[in-house]
C-alpha cells in the first residue's frame, strides 16, 4: 500500500485559488497578507492535515474577544462557578495571544445594542457569551456580519451558534444513578426549566427513572416552591421521598441546613445530591456529595474554539465537558428491604 502522500503548500495553493508565496507568506504570519486570506489559508491547512515548518507565532496575528458575564451571576453564589470559567479564558486567551476584555453586564438588561456597542469600545471580533442565552436577533446579526459568538455554559438546541457547556445530560443521569444505586427508591428533583442547559439536567434525572422501572422520581421547580415550602411540605409528608438531586449546589446547601440540623424531621439517611462542586459544597458541614464540573475546562475550550472562528472555520461546535462525581458526606445507602 502505497504512503498518503502529505500535503504541501501547493495542495493549499490550489485549493484556494492563489499562490505558493502568498500561503508561505500567510503560514509565516508575514506582513502584507490580509486578515481573511490568512485565515483561510490556516483554515485550509488544517483541513488538509498540512504540518507548517514554522511554529505558531504567540501575539502574531491580532485577535481580540469579548466577553459578557451577567452581573448576578459573578456575585452571587454562583460567582465561584464563573470566576473558574473567567480563569480557563483568560490562560488559554494569554497562551495563544488573544486580547480578552471580560465585562459584566445586568443579565436582565442584555440586548443586541448593548453587546454591539460593547463590541465596538472593546474592538473586539468575537463574543463570548457567558451563562447568557442566545434569541433570534441576535443570531441573526451574527450571521449577517459574520460576527462569531461562542456560548459559554450554554446551548443552542437548533445549533446556529457554538456552545461548550458541562455534560449536563450526563452528568444528572449519573447522580440520579448514584442515588438509585444506594437503594433509594423514591427521589425528588428539584430543578429549573429556565434554561435549555438546566433543561438538559431534568432530562438526564427523568431518563435515569425511566432506566430503573422499581424507582419513582418527582419533580418540583424552584421558581414555583422555594426551598423553605419545600421543606415545609416534605416534613408534612406532602413528597413521600427519600432523596433529593437538585439542580445545583446553592439550593442543596440550603436544604442541607434544613434537613441535618437536629429535630430536622426527616430520616437520618434522607440523602442530598448537587451539582457544579461550588466552593460552598466543600465547605457544608457535612460536606455535600455533588457532581464536579471542570470550569476551567469549559473556559478553555471556549477560547479555542473561537479562536478557530476568528481563523475562518466557522463549523457549529457543540462541545460538552465530562463530569465526576464528589463523594461527600450526603448520599447514604439505605439498607435492603426485609
Amino acid at each position: 500500500m502505497a504512503p498518503t502522500k502529505r500535503a504541501s503548500q501547493a495542495d493549499i495553493a490550489e485549493q484556494l485559488g492563489i499562490s505558493v508565496s502568498t500561503v508561505s507568506r500567510a503560514l509565516a504570519n508575514e506582513i502584507g497578507i490580509s486578515d481573511a486570506v490568512r485565515r483561510d489559508v490556516q483554515r485550509v491547512a488544517r483541513m488538509l492535515g498540512y504540518k507548517s515548518k514554522h511554529p505558531p507565532v504567540t501575539g502574531a496575528i491580532d485577535k481580540r474577544a469579548l466577553a459578557l458575564v451577567p452581573l448576578g451571576s459573578a456575585t452571587s453564589g454562583l460567582s465561584g462557578f464563573y470566576f473558574g470559567i473567567l480563569e480557563g479564558m483568560r490562560n488559554e486567551a494569554a497562551n495563544i495571544g488573544m486580547s480578552l476584555d471580560v465585562r459584566l453586564v445586568n443579565e436582565q438588561g442584555v440586548t443586541l445594542e448593548l453587546i454591539q456597542r460593547q463590541l465596538a469600545q472593546a474592538d473586539a471580533q468575537g463574543v463570548l457569551l457567558a451563562g447568557i442565552d442566545p434569541w433570534e436577533e441576535l443570531v441573526a446579526w451574527s450571521e449577517a456580519d459574520q460576527v462569531p459568538i461562542v456560548l459559554v455554559n450554554g446551548s443552542d438546541p437548533q445549533m446556529r451558534l457554538s456552545a461548550v457547556s458541562p455534560a449536563n445530560f450526563y452528568g444528572a443521569y449519573m447522580a440520579t444513578k448514584r442515588l438509585i444505586d444506594a437503594g433509594h427508591r423514591k427521589i425528588l428533583h428539584y430543578g429549573q426549566k429556565t434554561r435549555p442547559t438546566l433543561l438538559q439536567r431534568l432530562r438526564g434525572f427523568r431518563t435515569a427513572i425511566a432506566d430503573h422501572p422499581a424507582v419513582q422520581g418527582s419533580v418540583v421547580y424552584n421558581a414555583e416552591v422555594p426551598v423553605a415550602q419545600l421543606v415545609e411540605d416534605i416534613r408534612a409528608g406532602r413528597h413521600d421521598i427519600t432523596a433529593i438531586f437538585s439542580w445545583n449546589d446553592i439550593a442543596a446547601v440550603e436544604l442541607l441546613e434544613h434537613f441535618y440540623g437536629g429535630g430536622s424531621g426527616v430520616s437520618e439517611n434522607f440523602s442530598i445530591i448537587g451539582f457544579d462542586d461550588l466552593p460552598i459544597a466543600g465547605m457544608a458541614s457535612p460536606r455535600l456529595s455533588t457532581m464536579h464540573v471542570d470550569r476551567h475546562a469549559i473556559g478553555h475550550v471556549a477560547i479555542r474554539v473561537l479562536r478557530q472562528h476568528l481563523d475562518g472555520d466557522m463549523a457549529v461546535q457543540q462541545v460538552q465537558i465530562g463530569l465526576s462525581a464528589v463523594e461527600g458526606e450526603t448520599v447514604f445507602t439505605l439498607p435492603a428491604p426485609q
